[in-house]
């Protein structure tokens, strides 16, 4: 065991008896964090707006602070942008987080001097939970990889701007970075087929313990390996035992990691987003998430079924119910009020509160009012794959709301990596898990207001030269499984024709 290893197992123990001690208290934790963030932002520009030195309660909050997507902050930021101090939070942020928008375009999410230690310190959270209930800390003794957004920082402002993973990458410590891979100058390059074409190089002779990326572009890194070695990633890095992942639910593209990787290997799930690192895997042994309390948020949750209503139920954490989905609002110490950050979250747990991450606010079909969400596709193709020996690499869903003949239907684009034997018996089986999950979408099918849905498979790498083409391959981005309108599905098609 390297000293790394020992040291680790050490802090490791210490830091899960701090997490225990907040996460018992979990009200008493968030209410400190509101009063902080409302004493803190009081004299700044939207604390004048919105008058946070009356504010004593959540409730009298609420009345004051709505909810707000990126763009009803624009005018705050662009003020930011143009030099103006003590706008959203304290002084001026230390960064800009650069991440792709819907309707805005580019957003530029501030991180502040404040707040940059939520990122870091969830992080890190993340590992050494890991290592107290595995005993796992061998990885801290042989090179570690983050597959990551360049590092590279442009000025925005006058603030360095660029993408989380690449702002993160500049806070790794001293004791982690001497094993990590890639190189700065790999990690540099923009292109990110010739970026993981480097990575294999620097990497496939190493002794490989860590791997963290989110799962569709790590698999490109593994079919990479494979490629050039003629080894599976297991057999090339015989040390590789912990798979950190994020961005996406994993459990899609796990039977396809795994077979690449050739063995079963840990995981740790995390949830980190540009507006703040939101939970993390604290334990194997049950389901869910840990929501970091403790680190400068405040959440708020909407049931997501009242998420588009005038003034939708605003709730705390302690009036949260178990199963229910929520739309996830943050209050954060880099400035974002009443933020709705577009993710729907499920609790499985309110002692700790842990939550399973169900989708995207937008992600849904609705067509006819079925009201299909990303949980349940995602479940439901599993099951399909599961009984069919099929391995799936991506899927996406639209629906066919005009179709040239018949009734209307969901129309499911599938890219396998092993294709069922019966394509036919793989249909029937995705149709029957998604009227067993969704009542609505079963009551359409039998009302005969919907025929049931059609699933075309797709070439190998569709879904790559789509994201390609669309200037969003690798990095923090991802395929959304669901649409409710049909254009990344016809560009999709008309690209493969």
């Amino acid at each position: 065991m390297s000293l790394l290893s020992f040291l680790g197992k050490i802090v490791a123990s210490i830091t899960a008896g701090r997490i225990r001690r907040w996460s018992e208290c979990p009200v008493e934790t968030q209410n400190e964090v509101f009063q902080t963030l409302i004493q803190e932002a009081q004299d700044t520009a939207f604390g004048k707006d919105h008058r946070f030195a009356e504010i004593k309660t959540y409730n009298d909050f609420k009345q004051r602070v709505p909810v707000r997507t990126y763009e009803d902050f624009v005018p705050y930021i662009d003020r930011i942008k143009q030099g103006e101090l003590d706008v959203l939070w304290k002084g001026r942020p230390i960064y800009f987080c650069k991440t792709s928008g819907t309707t805005a375009g580019v957003k530029y999410i501030p991180i502040t001097k404040a707040s940059i230690s939520n990122h870091l310190n969830s992080a890190r959270n993340a590992l050494l939970m890991y290592i107290h209930g595995s005993g796992n800390a061998d990885f801290l003794g042989g090179k570690l990889i983050f597959l990551s957004g360049s590092p590279t920082l442009d000025a925005v402002g006058a603030i360095p701007t660029g993408r989380l993973s690449g702002i993160v990458n500049h806070h790794v410590p001293g004791y982690l970075r001497r094993n990590q891979l890639p190189s700065f100058t790999t990690n540099c390059i923009d292109d990110w087929e010739e970026k993981v074409d480097a990575i294999v190089e620097e990497t496939h002779q190493q002794d490989m313990r860590l791997i963290s990326g989110i799962p569709p572009w790590v698999q490109m890194y593994f079919d990479k390996l494979t490629l050039k070695t003629g080894e599976k990633a297991g057999a090339l890095f015989p040390n590789f035992t912990l798979f950190v992942h994020g961005g996406v639910n994993f459990e899609p593209y796990r039977a396809k990691l795994e077979a690449a990787i050739g063995r079963s290997i840990h995981t740790l799930e995390t949830y980190p987003s540009s507006e703040g690192f939101i939970a993390f895997q604290d334990t194997r042994d049950q389901a869910g998430l840990l929501l970091v309390l403790n680190e400068g948020i405040f959440y708020e949750f909407i049931p997501a079924a009242e998420y588009f209503n005038e003034k939708p139920t605003r709730l705390a954490l302690q009036d949260v119910e178990l199963g229910i989905n929520y739309a996830i609002l943050l209050n954060t110490n880099a400035g974002l009020w009443g933020y709705s950050i577009g993710d729907t979250v499920k609790f499985v747990s309110t002692n700790p509160y842990r939550i399973v991450v169900t989708g995207r606010i937008k992600h849904f079909i609705s067509a006819f009012g079925e009201h299909v969400i990303v949980e349940e596709a995602e479940k439901a193709i599993q099951q399909a794959a599961a009984a069919t020996n099929s391995e799936v690499v991506e899927f996406t869903v639209a629906p066919q709301v005009n179709p040239e003949s018949g009734l209307p239907y969901h129309e499911w684009l599938v890219e396998f990596a092993q294709a069922p034997n019966d394509s036919e018996l793989f249909t029937k089986l995705l149709d029957e898990a998604m009227q067993k999950q969704n009542i609505y979408y079963r009551d359409l099918i039998q009302g005969n207001i919907l025929r049931t849905l059609v699933m075309k498979p797709l070439p190998a790498g569709a879904f790559i030269r789509y994201m390609k083409s669309q200037g969003k391959l690798g990095g923090q981005n991802k395929v959304p499984h669901l649409s409710n309108h049909r254009d990344l599905a016809d560009n999709l098609l008309a690209m493969i024709k």
